[in-house]
């Protein structure tokens, strides 16, 4: 961890010229690593029904941002498939920290993440059910959130860090992320988890390992769409916080470059997983955006089978209401490609086996 910070310090001193306020920032994030440690044990005496809550059969949606993880997500928690990740709890994970917290949890949003978020394009608060991803950033400083916030700043090429052929950090991620869904499971009074993981669709072997009854979603939607929104979502965040369209354009320019290359690698390395691999194919079931939108109808009671839940005349019913609004639903959103530098021609090139497996 002491390394990634040193890392992240040259990257945002190089960036913005800051050299002190990263040094309050970390120094937060150690003490919020002890005490969660220090509460987290406090979590076995306090909750002792912690101790016999397991895992089983996990909801998993994988897939790049704005590929509608975060609709079907919420809709499945929504219509009692389980329950997913809150910010603020993976942020405190530890039951005992949160039964202190909640009182105090509108004071916390003035300083929560989630404010530089646009409303119109992922609206969310502490209390949302968002990826859990960023919690392997909030416990270890590390994941694809801190590629893509904090480390595609840099002018050196850091992606071996999450390579996991290179750097496996699958055992470690998937013990925490085990550990903070028992304690959610316990805290929402809920019997299964419905995760949304963006980066996990490169570890899914060794993520079915760990959970073989896991129920895996994968949702593919047009690279043209999600790259640009994509981008657009982030750099929304990072000019709230940072003023990121006020920076020099060589500096926006290696770092949209470095988050592309980065949605492209999730991408193109889960297509030849999935490709070559036919228990894999058997284990996921590919979700389609337009399917989604336009044959909602249709699609879910193929997910009702898929992850084992029972198909009652009122979640039928919500079924059907919901098919007839997403079929209705504009979202408006224009984004120019000019804007990040890339032309359809480049995306479609890129992507061209994503195309061919999962949207021709």
């Amino acid at each position: 961890m002491i390394q990634r910070m040193f890392i992240v310090h040259k990257a945002l001193a190089g960036a913005f010229g800051m050299y002190v306020r990263p040094v309050f920032i970390f120094s937060a994030i150690w003490l919020l690593h002890f005490v969660v440690s220090v509460n987290m044990a406090l979590d076995h005496i306090f909750f002792p029904s912690l101790r016999k809550k397991k895992i089983k059969e996990p909801i998993i949606i994988v897939g790049n941002p704005r590929s509608g993880t975060t609709f079907l997500q919420r809709f499945l928690i929504n219509n009692t498939f389980g329950t997913g990740s809150r910010l603020w709890k993976m942020i405190y994970p530890s039951l005992t920290m949160q039964f202190f917290l909640k009182p105090i949890l509108p004071i916390l949003e003035k300083f929560s993440p989630a404010k530089h978020h646009a409303a119109a394009a992922h609206k969310t608060d502490l209390n949302g059910f968002e990826a859990d991803d960023p919690g392997i950033l909030f416990r270890y400083f590390d994941g694809f959130f801190l590629l893509g916030f904090f480390l595609s700043w840099s002018k050196n090429d850091y992606t071996d860090f999450f390579d996991p052929d290179i750097r496996d950090t699958a055992r470690r991620d998937f013990n925490w992320w085990e550990k903070l869904w028992r304690r959610i499971l316990v805290s929402e009074k809920q019997d299964r988890i419905v995760a949304k993981l963006f980066s996990l669709g490169i570890r899914l072997p060794r993520f079915l390992e760990k959970f073989p009854d896991a129920k895996i979603l994968y949702t593919a939607r047009d690279p043209l769409s999600t790259v640009p929104s994509g981008l657009s979502l982030v750099t929304g965040v990072l000019d709230g916080a940072f003023g990121f369209w006020n920076l020099p354009e060589e500096k926006r320019a290696r770092f949209i470059q470095k988050l592309y290359n980065a949605l492209l690698e999730l991408s193109l390395r889960f297509e030849k997983l999935y490709r070559e691999n036919l228990e894999l194919q058997q284990k996921v079931k590919i979700v389609t955006f337009d399917r989604m939108m336009n044959d909602f109808d249709n699609l879910m009671p193929e997910i009702v089978e898929f992850v084992g839940k029972e198909m009652t005349p009122e979640l039928h019913q919500t079924i059907l209401t919901t098919a007839e609004k997403q079929r209705a639903f504009n979202s408006g959103h224009q984004y120019d490609l000019a804007k990040y530098g890339l032309t359809e021609e480049q995306i479609r090139k890129d992507y061209a086996p994503f195309y061919k497996t999962f949207l021709s």
